[in-house]
């Protein structure tokens, strides 16, 4: 393959390795034209050819397809999505992309090629790659060292077929559950979402990709839980609540790219939002990647939130602000603003600002190298002049990953309530029942490749293994007899399946039923993006197909395979056990049976409540006091299931609470020490959570916020000491000036296993002046064990 255009010269300054990144860009800029630097900030939609040939423009909803052959001439910034688009073998999507790289390198006349995106949400989002459980188990596992290992994996498949960027995280904090795309979060925390999100983002970029923090910022605090809607947050809730988790990744994951929200904020949409996108962002952290687009995000500044009269106007305020990318095709930072600049309505330093960074991305990631090869790593040294020899020869799913999948899977199934029926002793006779109990894609997300794409192609095989929960439990029990039957769908309301599902309950030794949600876009799904609800009772009729098998007086296990989560009833208090999992991947049903056997112990903790009504909204634990029960108002709140609840086969002590050093002024820091023991009979994982309650401040605190965590593993009769050091800067909130302060006064730091579950307290006072703290303040408790 020809790797660069016969007119590029190979000696230009700005393919010179020695030079940095800015300083290879700003050469490169002096040399191009205002078509060329134009070409440069927008991508083109493509699909790869499932017969290794070029890439071709995609029919998508908004727009027509452009026409490579008048865009290619100028250059082109992006290629998105050609993996994720339609069903393409791996091998030949991967020569697909290098053949259509090689054709855009070809046609500027310096020769360079666009950098590659896709999405990556629950793992590489191609046909045939592994499935990861969604970002919402992740948070379950509070294990972020195992959530990095994904993302090097996913991050390793992705570039060994040449994809350079991943959109993803999402670091969007939950505020309502019954928003559609809570499968997308980590949780309802912004400790947890922060510290989580930054592992994933020290995974991805430590492969070589650039991951992509979103959606920058508030998109999850929409109101009443609907996407795409207005966000009516103060300024209070957005610093403390919504933007820690990005300050974090940008401080500590080091991402090379951030996505504007679709949202606006108190009237300021986020794509046109000044003081966010360069402010806070890039002058305030420090970022210096580029900001892209949210898919149509700069158009929707004219159509949805209409602060712009056109598509030049859309343009120029993104660009102003701080958007340097167009996602996910070119439209608004094409000809509209190509006619901007040359009439002087747009600055062209503004567009020189956007592509130095563009530019400076490419050099980084070798794209301008003299010896820039188009074929990826997973064909190297391949022949590639006939495509039928390729096919089936690229692995995304190897034993290892699957692995992998499996070891997240595992701690991230929540063991909600058990009354001794779990683990299972080889019952007789097992009763499966439910809408997910036999059901590949049930333990799937939106943005899995065989729901998000592979549902628009039933004819195309699922490209990965996915057991059925009916299939691992067959083969996790093979001496039980196992009857299955529906009950019901996920949504529907037609009840005449109850009376078999009954039937057979009524029979059984033990009844699994296995509940939630069936993944899918804008309405076609009951878990997912566009996929909203109006309150959290289970979809369909599935509450009463429950209540009606509780009902015959067997022993009922209710499995959640979920994207969110919901009221569970009269089975809160009724069923023998209840299990809950977010989508669990690939090897779900596999982690799910482990735990009903006991062959896992279940260790995975709730990154949001359950609530224990469907209506009443948001059942988020960090909150304000007025935001409880009271005697004024007759709904009440209480969850369920607290934030952080979780049990397992074994039980601990937590003892001999001390304080071992208190610097206990608003610029020091306090140890803690207790011990902790294993008193069951079987090893098992604790995770200890750290809680602030402040009593009396300035301005109206949560009740509770998590500040630290740890996840501990200890044999039976183990224990350990856990030491923490809590510095004071974890006290500090925005007060009444909109500065961040730690203030003096008493507070509380609660030792816990859940929000609802505290087991020591230590009260401190801090002394001292009220202090001021900037974006360098210390972030983390510091936890031992040993």
């Amino acid at each position: 393959m020809n790797q660069v255009a016969p007119s590029a010269d190979p000696t230009a300054r700005w393919r010179d390795r020695a030079l940095s990144p800015e300083e290879r860009a700003d050469s490169l800029i002096a040399e191009m034209t205002l078509p060329e630097k134009l070409a440069q900030l927008v991508g083109v939609w493509v699909g790869a050819s499932d017969e290794g040939g070029d890439v071709a423009p995609h029919q998508h909803d908004m727009e027509e397809p452009p026409d490579l052959d008048e865009l290619l001439p100028s250059g082109l910034g992006q290629l998105t999505r050609s993996f994720g688009t339609v069903p393409v073998d791996p091998a030949l999507g991967a020569l697909s992309l290098a053949r259509g790289q090689q054709r855009i390198a070809a046609a500027n006349r310096f020769g360079i090629p666009a950098l590659a995106h896709e999405e990556c949400l629950a793992g590489f989002a191609a046909w045939g790659a592994t499935v990861y459980p969604v970002p919402l188990s992740w948070g379950a596992t509070f294990d972020p060292g195992l959530i990095r290992r994904m993302a090097e994996a996913i991050g390793r498949d992705m570039r060994a077929v040449g994809v350079h960027q991943g959109l993803a995280p999402v670091l969007d904090v939950v505020r309502d559950a019954r928003w559609g795309r809570v499968e997308e979060t980590i949780g309802e925390d912004p400790y947890l979402v922060g510290t989580v999100a930054t592992a994933y983002v020290q995974g991805l970029e430590s492969a070589g990709i650039v991951a992509t923090l979103k959606h920058f910022a508030g998109y999850s605090a929409s109101r009443a839980g609907r996407n795409l809607a207005p966000v009516g947050m103060g300024g209070r809730e957005r610093a403390d609540v919504i933007l820690p988790p990005f300050e974090m990744a940008v401080r500590e994951g080091r991402p090379r790219s951030v996505m504007h929200a679709y949202t606006d904020t108190d009237g300021i949409p986020s794509a046109a939002d000044e003081a966010l996108l360069t402010g806070l962002l890039r002058d305030t952290w420090g970022f210096e990647g580029t900001v892209v687009a949210d898919y149509f995000g700069i158009a929707f500044l004219k159509v949805l939130h209409g602060v712009a009269g056109d598509w030049a106007e859309a343009a120029a305020l993104a660009l102003a602000s701080g958007v340097d990318v167009e996602l996910p095709t070119v439209k608004t930072f094409g000809e509209p603003l190509l006619r901007a600049v040359e009439d002087g309505t747009v600055p062209e330093a503004l567009v020189d600002r956007a592509l130095r960074r563009v530019l400076a991305q490419k050099a980084q990631l070798g794209l301008l190298d003299p010896d820039w090869d188009a074929v990826p790593a997973a064909l190297a040294g391949r022949r590639l002049d006939d495509p039928r020899e390729l096919r089936g020869s690229v692995d995304l799913d190897p034993p290892e990953n699957r692995a992998l999948a499996r070891e997240i899977a595992d701690q991230a199934v929540v063991l909600l309530r058990n009354d001794g029926t779990l683990p299972l002793r080889g019952p007789r006779r097992i009763a499966l029942i439910g809408p997910n109990a036999d059901t590949p894609t049930s333990v799937l997300g939106c943005y899995a490749f065989p729901v998000h794409v592979g549902s628009q192609h039933p004819e195309v095989p699922v490209g990965i293994e996915l057991p059925t929960l009916r299939q691992a439990l067959a083969a996790e029990f093979p001496h039980s007899e196992i009857r299955t039957a529906t009950g019901a769908s996920v949504d529907g309301l037609d009840a005449s399946g109850f009376p078999e599902a009954v039937e057979e309950a009524r029979q059984a030794d033990v009844v699994i039923v296995a509940l939630g949600d069936r993944a899918g876009l804008f309405g076609r799904g009951t878990s997912g993006e566009g996929c909203d609800v109006e309150s959290l009772e289970l979809p369909g009729v599935q509450r009463q197909l429950l209540d009606a098998l509780l009902d015959t007086g067997k022993p009922v296990v209710p499995v959640l395979l979920a994207g969110r989560p919901y009221a569970l009833g009269r089975a809160v208090t009724e069923a023998a056990a209840l299990v809950q999992t977010f989508f669990p991947g690939e090897a779900g049903t596999e982690a799910v049976v482990a735990v009903l056997s006991g062959r896992t112990n279940p260790s995975g903790r709730l990154p949001v409540s359950i609530p224990a009504r469907p209506g009443v909204q948001p059942s988020t634990y960090l909150a304000a006091r007025l935001a409880g029960p009271s005697e004024v108002s007759s709904t009440d709140p209480t969850p369920a299931f607290g934030f952080g609840h979780g049990i397992g086969y074994t039980t601990f002590a937590w003892t001999d609470l001390a304080m071992e050093r208190a610097d206990a002024t608003t610029a020091g820091a306090v140890d803690l020490a207790f011990t902790l023991r294993n008193t069951g009979d079987r090893s098992g994982s604790e995770t200890v959570q750290l809680y602030l309650h402040d009593p009396v401040a300035s301005v109206v605190q949560p009740v509770q916020r998590l500040i630290g965590y740890r996840r501990i593993t200890l044999d039976a009769g183990e224990e350990t000491r856990v030491r923490v050091s809590v510095p004071a800067d974890l006290a500090s909130f925005t007060g009444r000036d909109g500065r961040r302060i730690v203030e003096p006064g008493e507070l509380e730091l609660r030792l816990a296993a859940s929000s609802t579950d505290l087991r020591l307290t230590a009260t401190v006072r801090l002394d001292g002046p009220v202090r001021v703290l900037d974006h360098t303040r210390r972030l983390h408790a510091d936890f031992h064990s040993a």
